[in-house]
């Protein structure tokens, strides 16, 4: 692998078929959705310097499909991301998911979180947002997407994210952000975080905490909530109280049915209701 140029390496790259070597064992309660009246795989996405690989779902007939980005946890686009595409697809949408590590490293292969971290804090916001812009692109040119119906979610690092791209891309419709870090340090990579463009968002965001979230504090959702008081959309906090860190994720012991599935009742009804 050392001997691929930068461009070659990024173009053979593929999306791993299973799960994350560091979230195994997988719990007996994972959801599998299957891609029966879908077209689901791996695609290629053109960036700046070549290519990254993503996910993509789609209904198998029919076209201009309202487009939902999804965005990955820090294990990568592995199956529970890949399942999720599915879900949405299921439901009429063009989902796609984009390996936005790639460049860093193939976190799926890696047996530790504690690997997986410094990889995933070399990945630059500048260049996410602009690998999420590449992908919308992508899939108005090359995917019967209707970007004009453009909606983004994301899980844990991805929760962060959908907060920031659509701060970034006001052509966003809506977003729901599932458990995404609020508030950190202003770093050269991370120079900003969603309580930083709270007051300025201009697309309302549905977020979805756990109350018993020992990585996300209260009382920065509680900033955010202040923060998005101000805002020309309407945003909006659910918090679930008996809910830990990642209550969405069926293949681990985190996940919380429960909560699971009322907020994916209430992540339907927040696209449906602004235009996803």
């Amino acid at each position: 692998m050392s001997k691929l140029t930068r461009r070659e390496f990024i173009a053979v790259s593929s999306l791993t078929a299973g799960f994350a070597i560091a979230v195994q064992p997988i719990s007996a309660k994972v959801i599998t959705t299957t891609s029966k009246g879908l077209i689901a795989g791996e695609v290629k996405i053109p960036v700046s310097d070549g290519t990254i690989p993503a996910y993509r779902a789609q209904p198998a007939r029919g076209k201009n499909f309202p487009v939902i980005l999804v965005i990955q946890e820090i294990f990568g686009v592995h199956a529970h991301i890949q399942d999720v595409c599915r879900r949405l697809a299921k439901l009429g949408y063009l989902a796609i998911a984009p390996e936005l590590f790639y460049r860093q490293g193939d976190v799926s292969k890696l047996a530790d979180i504690a690997q997986i971290r410094p990889i995933v804090s070399k990945v630059p916001d500048a260049q996410v947002f602009a690998d999420l812009d590449a992908t919308v692109e992508w899939a108005a040119k090359s995917a019967q997407g209707d970007i004009q119906k453009l909606g983004i979610t994301g899980f844990c690092w991805g929760g962060r994210i959908t907060w920031l791209y659509a701060a970034h891309n006001p052509k966003v419709k809506a977003g729901v952000a599932w458990y995404g870090k609020l508030v950190g340090e202003s770093t050269e990579l991370t120079p900003k975080h969603p309580i930083d463009i709270a007051k300025n968002l201009q697309v309302p965001i549905l977020g979805l905490y756990g109350g018993k979230d020992t990585g996300i504090p209260l009382e920065t959702v509680e900033q955010m909530r202040e923060q998005l008081k101000g805002c020309s959309v309407t945003s909006e906090i659910v918090v679930y109280p008996e809910a830990p860190h990642a209550f969405n994720a069926d293949y681990r012991p985190s996940y919380r049915q429960k909560e699971a599935e009322d907020g994916w009742k209430r992540l339907k009804a927040w696209f449906k209701k602004n235009g996803v």
